[in-house]
């Protein structure tokens, strides 16, 4: 019975899912929430409370212990994890680690936060959320111009990994240069399976505004303004079929076998790409939570040239394309509570009161700041004073859709069939709205962990070759498709126009810097 563990540490919480290849199920899952179960690093949703808003910053410790107990977890479930064949993980992206020397033998009567500590350089990481460093990203966009786009995939990004180093190396001089390597997320937690320092994949590699898409190296260029002596910082870069190495002894002691591969960790965007069976062209994969994030597979390397799209490496080769839309369950929720209505009338029963096009009412709904695009200041803007409760619904979900399909057109990708995961998925009004908005097919899929299944998938595709096409088939098929209705297709061409209009007159901030 082949077994495979995909692991994903996200910024609240870290998950396990072990898959059997042979069966095309689920052996055991485990999860450990960082906030309930390890209260003592004062992280409740996985990072440190700041007074600094713009500051989100966490103890790297925490995510090895998490990893630590999960594996007690997923023990105490009885899978025979002898049978693992292979592991890979996902890794919150742009986070990063600093440490001082090469890892040392992990002793197996000491546990990792013991053994991990005295390796930190820097007692804190950065998180995804930091949006800390406007100057560095000012400065970075000022030396390299439109390079920094057209060759890393991204304009500098404060929540990037490249802008948080600079920051780091200026404030910290002294702690910069006796740190030995800087890792993300996910090739710190690779590194701690295999016992030394692993190699960054081109997925997450891509959101640190340092690697060349164009060369898949990183840039030298850029590497050395961002911050002195960093190239020889940081770890090398590889496709993310390859094995980073094998599973140190320490982890026996949980019963799986020591020497077995462990693939090339990649970030959690790369890792839900494939894992809800979307790494071919023609295949767009929405997610429906807090924020709304979009992302597809590119055939060819292209950049926004609005700069709201971000490119990575794909896991299944080639590029992909990442936009977060801020204000996703966070505005529906908001007019859902506004219109006080219950969950069944939002998601359903409003869009049966009201017709396709909402006789043209549509709504900016920034009730926080927006990345896509881009507002600094939380501003909601409609067309219209009028409205009743269901109208109001339906000019929300119907803008947010608009919105979707206009900042993705610069992809220029042909889209027949979109893949939805998230809360927000079970909406069947929402999924019939985006089904006509894009004119395709709309599937949703069993998959609550689309991150940790990725990762597990990306392990068997490194260790066995087996296509993601047929692991898509085994643990991506579609629960439900809803199909287009062409009669709206020249209703929502014409909308698409009226929304854009409506974003335009609106005024934006300067980039997400």
């Amino acid at each position: 019975m082949p077994l495979y563990l995909g692991i994903d540490a996200g910024t609240q919480s870290l998950k396990c899912i072990v898959i059997d290849t042979e069966n095309g199920g689920i052996a055991a899952e485990s999860s450990v929430n960082y906030g309930r179960d390890l209260p003592h690093y004062g992280a409740p949703n996985g990072f440190i409370p700041s007074a600094d808003p713009l500051v989100k910053q966490a103890d790297p410790i925490l995510w090895a212990e998490a990893l630590e107990l999960a594996f007690l977890r997923l023990k105490g479930t009885g899978v025979p994890l002898n049978k693992v064949a292979g592991i890979s993980g996902s890794g919150q992206q742009h986070g990063s680690v600093y440490l001082n020397s090469e890892f040392p033998m992990l002793a197996h009567e000491k546990t990792l936060a013991e053994q991990l500590r005295p390796l930190l350089a820097r007692p804190v990481s950065p998180i995804w959320m930091d949006r800390s460093t406007a100057t560095e990203c000012r400065e970075l966009d000022e030396h390299f111009g439109t390079r920094m786009q057209s060759e890393t995939g991204s304009p500098a990004i404060e929540r990037f990994t490249g802008p948080q180093i600079r920051k780091f190396a200026k404030e910290n001089p002294e702690a910069y240069r006796k740190t030995f390597r800087i890792h993300l997320v996910s090739s710190f937690l690779c590194s701690i399976l295999c016992g030394s320092h692993a190699p960054i994949d081109f997925g997450d590699g891509a959101g640190m505004n340092l690697l060349n898409l164009k060369t898949l190296v990183w840039d030298p260029e850029i590497v050395d303004f961002t911050a002195p002596g960093l190239l020889e910082k940081l770890p090398p870069v590889r496709s993310s079929n390859t094995i980073a190495g094998r599973l140190a002894p320490f982890f026996g002691k949980f019963g799986f076998t020591p020497g077995i591969p462990v693939a090339v960790w990649s970030g959690d965007n790369p890792n839900s790409l494939v894992g809800i069976g979307a790494s071919n062209p023609g295949i767009l994969g929405i997610s429906l939570g807090t924020s709304d994030t979009l992302f597809a597979p590119m055939r060819t390397f292209k950049t926004d040239p609005k700069g709201y799209g971000h490119v990575f490496g794909s896991p299944s080769g080639g590029f992909m394309s990442l936009i977060c839309f801020t204000n996703g369950s966070l505005a529906r929720e908001k007019i859902r509570e506004r219109t006080g209505v219950d969950r069944s009338f939002f998601d359903r029963d409003a869009l049966l009161q009201t017709v396709p096009g909402n006789h043209g009412k549509l709504i900016l709904p920034y009730f926080e700041p927006e990345s896509t695009p881009l507002v600094l200041n939380p501003c909601v803007k409609r067309n219209y004073s009028d409205a009743s409760p269901a109208e109001e619904i339906r000019a929300i979900l119907e803008s947010q859709a608009l919105s979707l399909r206009l900042h993705s057109e610069w992809m220029g990708e042909e889209v027949s069939r979109i893949r939805l995961t998230g809360g927000a998925s079970k909406s069947s009004g929402f999924r019939r709205i985006l089904a006509d908005v894009f004119q395709a097919r709309i599937e949703t899929i069993s998959v609550t962990d689309s991150a940790g299944l990725g990762a597990a998938m990306r392990a068997v595709h490194a260790v066995s070759g087996i296509p993601f096409e047929t692991l898509s088939g085994m643990f991506s098929a579609p629960e439900e498709s809803i199909a287009p209705d062409p009669a709206c297709a020249q209703i929502y061409g014409k909308l698409l126009k009226d929304f854009e209009a409506l974003e335009n007159s609106f005024g934006t901030g300067s980039a997400d810097r």
